[in-house]
């Protein structure tokens, strides 16, 4: 073994990071590993406004000044808190600046293996390095669990992709081509294809878009904060009680927390993207998709509504259908130690402070979702969850050492 830490983290993005940064900033001993914001800087369209507000998407660091709102203060760039939507341009220079800052040492390579030992964890890194660690944090992100529905399977990959594929897509110029969904990414590829200059169509299960209300001068009224409380995922009072009290969520009974992460805060896209698609882009709402075949060098849809069933051909599909975090999808992890770990609906279940029931191992970000409820799916949740767990890793690692000593 060449070398040996208190953490690893595994992950780049915004829970690693930040979770990193309040380590850092505790004297813990710790590495993180992987590409650093892949997601953000890879794959996601180039074009794109994110949907969380200002005051919602910045990292977490225990410093005052080390918000978007700071950076973009110190660059001289437009911000606000509310109703100015951010440019992922923005966001990933902000996120790039807050790397350099806060986790300088980020370790851009990937884990290959993770294995539990009798008192430490095992990595394997792709560069043949093995480590020693006493605890493990898997802050992974939507990467490895790109959702695509069944039916598609029996499409080759020339004719099928998923949004998580497309920063760019001047490759589909002029041709024909589907986007399944409704959601965010759907809608977002949607029109970063329109302006690639392909001929899309968007085909979705829902009866609507359900883009998501523009802001009003009355927002900021009491009468409104009190009827709808903003918070960083979106009005309302439930909205309110995942932002502001997760334990209390981590302590509902299992069957409501999984209905309410389920349900609350389903696919929407955000309301500046209403005008980058009604009047460009035809929509088939409410289609249920039954078969997908390849006809010569084409692809045949059929879909079904009350009205009845049609095919719709195209030269290729973009599955935007969302992330659904599963265990089984991380195969670096040792089968045994996947094994031992207790899982929900195929996600780990966590304690209140983010272990699982493997001593050690630990989970942040959209996996924790399901113990967290849904401010685990969104940068916000990284404010939550970073400080209380580096808290945690803290005051663990502490009391082992004072046991060692002793």
């Amino acid at each position: 073994m060449s070398n040996s830490c208190d953490v690893a983290i595994i992950g780049a993005g915004p829970y690693g990071l930040s979770l990193a940064a309040h380590l850092r900033a505790q004297g813990v001993s710790f590495r993180i590993f992987g590409k650093p914001l892949d997601t953000w800087r890879n794959h996601m369209p180039r074009t794109m406004l994110l949907k969380s507000e200002g005051i919602a998407s910045s990292l977490s660091a225990p410093q005052p000044d080390s918000r978007l709102k700071d950076y973009s203060a110190e660059c001289g760039l437009g911000y606000a808190d509310h109703g100015l939507p951010v440019a992922l341009e923005t966001f990933n220079a902000y996120a790039s600046s807050f790397l350099e800052r806060f986790v300088p040492d980020l370790e851009d390579t990937l884990v290959t293996a993770i294995a539990r030992g009798a008192d430490d964890f095992t990595l394997t890194l792709e560069t043949g390095e093995r480590v020693l660690a006493r605890s493990v944090v898997l802050a992974v992100g939507i990467t490895p669990f790109a959702h695509t529905p069944d039916v598609l399977s029996a499409l080759p990959a020339s004719a099928l992709s998923h949004s998580f594929d497309h920063r760019d897509a001047a490759q589909f110029k002029g041709r024909e081509i589907v986007v399944l969904g409704a959601g965010a990414s759907a809608i977002d590829t949607a029109a970063l294809l329109d302006e690639c200059g392909a001929k899309v169509t968007i085909v979705a299960r829902s009866q609507s878009i359900r883009f998501h209300t523009p802001p009003d001068a009355g927002d900021a009224s009491l009468l409104k904060q009190l009827h709808k409380p903003p918070t960083g995922i979106g009005p309302g009072w439930r909205s309110f009680f995942c932002v502001n009290m997760p334990l209390m969520f981590h302590r509902l009974p299992e069957s409501l927390r999984l209905k309410a992460t389920r349900t609350h805060l389903g696919p929407a896209p955000g309301w500046f993207m209403r005008e980058r698609i009604e009047g460009r882009i035809p929509s088939m709402l409410g289609q249920t998709l039954t078969r997908a075949q390849m006809h010569g060098k084409r692809v045949a849809l059929e879909i079904s509504d009350t009205a009845g069933a049609l095919t719709l051909g195209c030269d290729h599909v973009v599955a935007a259908t969302g992330f659904r975090p599963n265990l089984d999808r991380l195969t670096y992890l040792a089968p045994e130690l996947r094994e031992r770990i207790a899982a929900v609906e195929k996600t780990p279940i966590l304690s209140d402070n983010f272990e699982t029931s493997v001593s050690g191992l630990y989970f942040t970000g959209p996996a924790a979702a399901n113990s967290f409820g849904p401010l685990m799916r969104f940068m916000v949740g990284a404010e939550f969850a970073a400080p209380r767990l580096a808290a945690h890793l803290q005051r663990r690692l502490g009391a082992s050492y004072a046991k060692r000593a002793a």
